[in-house]
């Protein structure tokens, strides 16, 4: 089993959980040969959903836990005070050594806690990121930070920039990514004070592609590759994306169910309309990796199917494969040696 990267999933996590969670972490061990799945959570309910399936029974373990963290729980109290709850559990797992990332769908707060607590920072990272990838018309976009650090500095959104770009070129494959910073005009000298401090520091940067300012209304045409925030406009980015995106379907789909003639229409573009749609749909990107941390922890939505689920498992072998934890460790810790020597 030394070859086989291990996953660790909270299965209790989430609000279709452990029904969702289990069969996509089934389908995912379908699709790869070298994946081995740990699957945390209560027992009895955890195997009454694997009976549902056919899988390969000696790449799957069920690690029993008694306790499940709630949504609304307060994260820092929830992981001191429920020891043996399935997220818990799960992270130790990492933090042990036995497996090599952590799925969740469960408490963001708590996954975000946990994470930073129980898995520890990399040496030289100052803060751990959340960084989902969101669909743009050119391919995907890694936004960086939607959650984690709602008051970050100025230094944190540099290693921001720094760490996304090792993700985008690593994962996705994209020569020299572009980084744009957030901001509400395309001049340097436009935003708050953070946005204003922030600029120059990535202007000055040797070991990134900064191509400027971006704003909202860009970031679906794909006009960046990392786009950096700290996690209060992130997340705000985020949420409006999903409304967003979720409206307009509603409102193509009532369009098109409108009239007999608009209904005959929708069946001659109902194949092309699936295939641009699944690009933009969120659940094929996985889940966000929370950056910079000694193990790979991803958060899923908290209302994903079994397909998120899925991806999400696959996104961590992408990533134990590439050696990202491995690329950020050197990276930050060669600009700590510079500072050092006042480089």
């Amino acid at each position: 089993m030394s070859d086989m990267i291990k996953v660790a999933v909270d299965a209790m996590g989430g609000d279709n959980a452990p029904a969702a969670i289990v069969k996509g972490a089934v389908d995912a061990l379908q699709e790869r040969d070298n994946l081995f799945v740990y699957l945390a959570g209560k027992e009895e309910a955890i195997r009454q959903e694997l009976s549902k399936y056919s899988y390969p029974q000696e790449r799957i373990q069920i690690v029993p836990a008694s306790q499940v963290i709630e949504t609304g729980e307060p994260p820092v109290n929830a992981i001191r005070g429920k020891k043996d709850s399935s997220l818990v559990v799960a992270l130790g797992l990492v933090r042990k050594g036995e497996a090599d990332a952590f799925v969740s769908a469960g408490s963001t707060g708590a996954v975000l806690v946990g994470g930073q607590v129980m898995v520890g920072k990399l040496k030289g990272v100052e803060r751990a990121p959340l960084a989902p990838l969101i669909p743009t018309l050119k391919g995907s976009s890694l936004l960086i930070d939607c959650g984690a650090n709602v008051d970050a500095r100025s230094s944190h959104l540099v290693q921001f920039a720094r760490m996304g770009s090792i993700y985008m070129e690593n994962v996705m494959h994209i020569k020299n990514p572009r980084v744009a910073l957030v901001n509400i005009g395309a001049e340097e000298e436009k935003g708050n004070a953070l946005a204003k401090e922030t600029y120059p520091l990535l202007k000055a940067c040797e070991d990134i592609n900064f191509i400027g300012n971006i704003e909202a209304r860009e970031i679906p045409e794909g006009k960046a590759d990392v786009i950096v925030c700290e996690a209060f406009v992130g997340n705000v980015i985020l949420k409006l994306y999903e409304g967003v995106a979720g409206a307009l379907m509603k409102k193509v789909k009532a369009g098109m169910m409108s009239t007999l003639r608009s209904k005959i229409g929708a069946l001659l573009v109902k194949p092309a309309l699936k295939k641009t749609l699944k690009d933009f749909d969120v659940s094929e990107y996985g889940g966000a990796p929370l950056l910079g941390l000694k193990g790979l922890v991803v958060k899923s939505h908290g209302s994903s199917d079994a397909n998120e689920i899925k991806n999400s498992i696959l996104q961590c072998i992408q990533f134990k494969e590439q050696k990202i934890n491995e690329k950020i460790s050197e990276h930050m810790n060669t600009k700590e040696e510079r500072k050092d020597h006042g480089i």
